[in-house]
């Protein structure tokens, strides 16, 4: 879950003239990292400040200074409203909140929201998704032996109950609460979580109102993963982006979930390059879920790839690891760090190493993040595309519905095709 702290998503306006004059005033001495920081937007010489300006606004995601200077004024509002103890803007019905995660639940509150709060967390992203009647067991299962902190038998029934408990009161939400809104963001992990939930809701009773809250972007300091980096104010404003979903978008949820849940993922592959045009954040949601098959050219997956990548540059303590993929080198932020830990755990039970860990156990007084990982000249091997990864063995795991597993027929990723290859073993 996204730490809280929300000051690189609070604008203060006098702080972003004062580092658009900083700009100006280093461009001028000759400073070349100034200099280049204005080069696309320089529309005259001499430099002026309206040039820094509009850097400093493109650089927080803000198309201009005028739009950037719109924002703070209304998240100052916001604000305001807040510290005023106005009304709740959700008071005038009976409303539950439906999220994938429990990050913005206390923020909410913050912000001054009155309604029920209801977490639909599980991470159907990583799998395994089916629609077996031993479906919820699986996910149990494997929530209990991907996240360290819930390990044990009676661990894994009290998961199991939850997941069970879960579904019943979704499938209460409808008659007990006269609104519904979703709140999700453009990551895979929150675009599979819509799918399920829309997908229920056109088979089942809906409420009266269900509405949707659904972005991709914000502006501020730093990269934009998700709702739970946001400060309360910014919750108040996107209340006024929510929509009534319409019947397109639960046909389209209905049709992604029947596709995740299936174990062809031909179909979902075809619905990613559609588009979804009733949900356009969907479809770069369900590349990156496609893009952690195996690849064609050589077995890994993307996050497979990638902490590869990170590992040919140098020997790293897991923790920057983590850090390098999740902040950096992903292109569409979508799991967390014990999430990617559990990936490289998987990778390191492979039949000949790709990488390895050490020290192993950790040293005493050491958390897992402090150990370190270097590739192995095998591991190099599998990046260059001359071993495939599946040839050594690595242990089963689950895309959506789609089983992985060595010395088995295999769906694989074609990043140029856009599409997915039966592979035999």
């Amino acid at each position: 879950m996204t730490e809280r702290t929300f000051s690189a998503f609070r604008l203060n306006l006098e702080q972003q003239k004062n580092r658009a004059k900083d700009l100006l005033r280093a461009a001028k001495a000759g400073d070349a990292s100034a200099l280049s920081r204005l080069e696309a937007v320089r529309r005259n010489a001499p430099l002026r400040l309206a040039d820094a300006q509009l850097a400093i606004a493109r650089e927080l995601r803000f198309g201009s200074w005028a739009n950037l200077k719109s924002h703070v004024a209304s998240m100052d509002s916001q604000r305001a409203a807040i510290d005023s103890r106005l009304p709740a803007l959700d008071r005038e019905m009976k409303t539950l909140h439906l999220r994938c995660g429990s990050d913005i639940q206390r923020t909410l509150q913050e912000a001054g929201f009155v309604g029920d709060f209801l977490e639909h967390g599980i991470p159907y992203c990583l799998g395994p998704v089916t629609r077996g009647p031993d479906r919820h067991e699986l996910m149990a299962r494997f929530i209990v032996d991907t996240f360290p902190e819930v390990r044990g038998g009676l661990v894994y029934e009290s998961e199991l109950e939850g997941l069970k408990r879960g579904e019943q009161l979704l499938n209460l939400s409808a008659e007990e609460y006269e609104r519904v809104v979703l709140w999700m963001e453009h990551d895979s992990w929150d675009q599979l979580v819509l799918a399920r939930l829309l997908a229920h809701y056109a088979s089942s009773k809906r409420p009266r109102v269900l509405e949707l809250i659904a972005i991709s972007e914000f502006p501020g300091g730093e990269r934009f993963r998700g709702l739970g980096q946001l400060p309360p104010e910014a919750l108040r404003s996107l209340w006024d982006t929510r929509r009534s979903v319409t019947p397109a978008q639960l046909s389209l949820g209905s049709a992604v979930w029947d596709a995740v849940t299936c174990d062809d993922p031909r179909e979902l592959a075809a619905l990613m390059r559609s588009g979804t045009p009733a949900l356009p954040i969907m479809a770069p949601a369900l590349h990156r879920h496609l893009q952690e098959l195996p690849s064609i050219t050589n077995g890994l997956s993307l996050s497979e790839q990638l902490i590869l990548q990170i590992l040919s540059e140098g020997s790293f303590v897991q923790g920057k690891v983590l850090g390098m993929l999740i902040y950096v080198r992903e292109p569409l932020p979508w799991n967390t760090d014990l999430g990617m830990l559990h990936i490289i755990d998987d990778m390191l039970k492979a039949a000949e190493p790709v990488l390895v860990r050490s020290p192993v156990p950790p040293e005493p007084g050491k958390n897992q993040f402090n150990q370190r990982l270097t590739i192995t000249d095998l591991g190099l091997a599998v990046l260059r595309g001359e071993r495939d990864w599946h040839a050594l063995m690595p242990p089963p795991r689950w895309v959506g519905g789609v089983l992985v597993q060595p010395n088995r027929p295999c769906w694989r990723w074609d990043e140029t095709q856009r599409d997915v290859v039966l592979r035999e073993p």
